[in-house]
């Protein structure tokens, strides 16, 4: 089976990391029982707490691209979207 790992990194605007990550945290349980989630785990930079990395291995592209159109996540980005300087995804295959 080939595992479809995502990296999404996200920097929260300086004055809202502490909601941004709040909301962030709401993601974990429910992603974790969703099908085809294998890895679902929050980082934050040493460096830069205004920086959120997900690290993540999925089934298939399918499970992930269901993720992302899921409830709790739409329901987060609802939520924190202006609250965001930027988002990067990036969607892998080991070498």
């Amino acid at each position: 089976m080939s595992v479809l790992t995502c990296v999404a990194k996200i920097k929260a605007k300086p004055e809202s990391e502490n909601l941004v990550k709040s909301e962030l945290m709401k993601l974990i349980e429910p992603t974790r029982n969703e099908d085809g989630c294998l890895t679902y785990d929050m980082h934050v930079e040493i460096n830069d707490s205004s920086i959120f990395v997900f690290y993540e291995n999925w089934e298939t592209e399918a499970h992930l691209d269901r993720h992302i159109e899921s409830k709790h996540v739409r329901n987060c980005y609802d939520s924190i979207g202006d609250m965001l300087e930027s988002v990067e995804v990036y969607r892998l295959n080991k070498v």
